[in-house]
């Protein structure tokens, strides 16, 4: 990418609300049902068929809305958006237009240990299309994503490289995880994002001609993607060839993009009010309601650890990345009250086990007050941070208490200085001639001396204690 040019990125984010329903008929959303399972005359666009709105799906598109930043209109208005394809049988999607729910709203998130905040333009409710898959010379057309209440989270064209729109894109489903409203998985398809990128000569006020990459269903190629395609536009602005106004797909296999379409514009879609809703109105105090539903999002939960509990901005970022884990972390740190020595496990040992077995939060086998009761022994030194990974990782195993295996492996750490003193000295008595080469200057010998004390304690002795217990034997 040359640095002649700035980059302009817009992006348009696909949100599959989470209800049980579609957004205007009563099939079910379920993604794992059998091809075409889930659909009714509304989602088939039969004639005489009659839309009826997704409670659910309003309270949940307020409540992103609200996550957002957004500004939540008392009215909105529900639009026809005319055009043909197969897996849209009724030859238009219903959609907002002029008059969407919620406008405005910003997104704040972490780049290169850096803040950032894009802007947005708006977010609107729309029905999600079907799903055509393509063989050759024939496609097969499965409805059962007809009508997926979906919320549309449109970005001004504020973001200037493919790393931030990505970082960007990571951001807004962090906040639709934590809000509870959509799960964000991209390899299904609950959540796709259409990247607007064009370019401009550094300085020059008159943007470019913007091109649109379609339903990009991953972080690394959203960047991936919009590198060549930035890339791509370069070449043809210094080779003067023009750059057409289109819609573009990615290849991720061969690492490029080609032409899908051209791009429509908005006359092309012949939008109108749609006729069989009536217009949404929302009221202040559900507005409000909606408000006070609304969990700590992840960026103020990120300040809050690190200006409460003194925790690096690395760490608060792991900690904060699912809210599932952040709640981990504050259920385990309520017990045990000290932040750093929680952040290190969770983020650590925790971490390493729930990555490895794969495990899910809905089935943990070391729950949050099991993993404090052993964190609480390492905090009255009756384990040593190596005795409680061990410890730890059969807790893991066989679920069992972090005491009854402490006291079956006879693993607890002796810690009282007298009785380390006196272990020393009977340990030492064998390395006289060494004690004295120490005295006189050889250092070095240091370690070995410890080595000698925690193999006579079979690792047991608190290592602390055994520090300050050697260097006052050896000072004679």
């Amino acid at each position: 990418m040359s640095h002649q040019f700035d980059i302009v990125i817009g992006l348009e984010i696909h949100a599959q609300m989470a209800t049980d329903s579609k957004c205007f008929s009563t099939a079910s959303t379920d993604f794992g049902s059998s091809n075409n399972e889930n659909v009714t005359a509304v989602c088939a666009g039969l004639p005489g068929t009659l839309p009826v709105l997704n409670d659910q799906a309003v309270k949940l598109s307020m409540k992103t809305a609200l996550a957002l930043n957004c500004d939540i209109q008392k009215q909105s208005v529900f639009s026809r958006k005319q055009y043909f394809y197969p897996d849209m049988p009724k030859g238009y999607q219903v959609t907002q237009y002029d008059q969407p729910i919620a406008l405005g709203g910003w997104v704040d998130f972490v780049l290169d240990g850096e803040e950032q905040r894009v802007h947005l333009e708006r977010a609107h409710m729309e029905e999600d299309a079907g799903k055509s898959t393509h063989f050759g010379e024939y496609s097969l057309i499965n409805l059962n994503r007809s009508g997926v209440p979906l919320l549309e989270i449109v970005s001004k064209p504020e973001i200037t490289s493919p790393a931030m729109a990505a970082a960007y894109a990571r951001a807004v489903r962090q906040i639709l995880r934590y809000a509870e409203v959509c799960d964000g998985n991209l390899e299904q398809g609950s959540m796709r994002c259409d990247c607007n990128v064009s370019i401009k000569r550094k300085g020059d006020p008159k943007l470019g001609t913007k091109v649109e990459l379609k339903n990009i269903n991953s972080f690394r190629f959203i960047e991936k993607a919009l590198e060549y395609e930035v890339d791509r536009q370069i070449h043809c602005f210094e080779n003067n060839e023009p750059i057409v106004q289109e819609t573009r797909l990615y290849d991720s296999v061969k690492n490029k993009t080609f032409s899908m379409r051209k791009k429509e514009g908005e006359k092309d879609y012949r939008y109108f009010p749609e006729p069989d809703l009536m217009p949404l109105f929302v009221t202040d105090e559900e507005i409000t309601t909606t408000q006070q539903s609304l969990p700590e999002m992840p960026m103020a939960k990120r300040s809050r650890y690190i200006s409460s509990f003194g925790l690096n901005a690395a760490d608060a970022d792991l900690l904060v990345e699912e809210s599932s884990l952040a709640q981990f972390f504050e259920d385990i740190n309520e017990q045990v009250d000290d932040p750093k020595l929680v952040s290190n496990w969770v983020s650590g040992e925790f971490l390493r086990l729930y990555n490895e077995s794969q495990s899910t939060w809905q089935n943990l086998p070391v729950s949050a007050k099991m993993f404090s009761e052993l964190l609480s022994l390492i905090q009255k030194k009756e384990i040593s941070g190596k005795m409680a990974k061990e410890v730890l990782d059969e807790m893991w195993a066989s679920g069992r208490l972090a005491k009854e295996i402490i006291q079956e492996k006879g693993l607890s750490q002796i810690s009282d200085p007298d009785q380390i003193f006196q272990i020393i000295s009977e340990t030492l008595k064998a390395h006289e001639a060494k004690i004295e080469e120490y005295r006189q200057g050889k250092e070095k010998l240091y370690g070995f001396f410890v080595g000698q004390v925690m193999k006579a304690t079979k690792g047991q002795a608190n290592p602390d204690e055994v520090n300050i217990q050697l260097k006052r034997f050896l000072k004679g």
